[in-house]
């Protein structure tokens, strides 16, 4: 019964969610996936290591095809996330930590990197709403 009251309300959570928070949650569902396979290709747990890379590799690839190539930025963005799913799929081939390390150390800071900037939009959005010129994090 709690099982299923926590994933009604991470459902919800999901739902409701900006694109923005979408987002940060599919790059911290990818290191977790990267995270997991690490730890069981370290035990020797192949066949959940795989599913585990599977997973990451999938928000990757999700990653990669709803990229907005109009803007620069993502042009910045497709060698790194086609970089990282090749380091995924080699070091799951491979049973090589090292060469998922790789790649989860690029989604890492990727997932910073997209944290301060939804936090300096916060800040902005806060500044440009408040009628007192207060600025705030909301």
């Amino acid at each position: 019964m709690v099982n299923n009251a926590a994933e009604a309300y991470r459902r919800q959570q999901i739902m409701t969610a900006t694109p923005e928070a979408l987002t940060l949650m599919l790059y911290n569902g990818c290191l977790k996936f990267m995270d997991e396979g690490m730890k069981a290709l370290a035990a020797k747990q192949y066949e959940q290591a795989n599913n585990s890379l599977i997973k990451a590799e999938n928000i990757i690839s999700e990653f990669r095809v709803t990229l907005n190539m109009d803007y620069e930025i993502s042009h910045q963005l497709m060698p790194l996330y086609n970089y990282t799913y090749d380091r995924l799929v080699e070091g799951n081939m491979k049973s090589d930590v090292s060469l998922i390390q790789q790649g989860y150390d690029i989604i890492k800071e990727l997932r910073d990197a997209w944290m301060q900037a939804m936090k300096k939009a916060r800040v902005e959005q806060g500044s440009t709403t408040n009628s007192q010129g207060d600025s705030y994090v909301g």
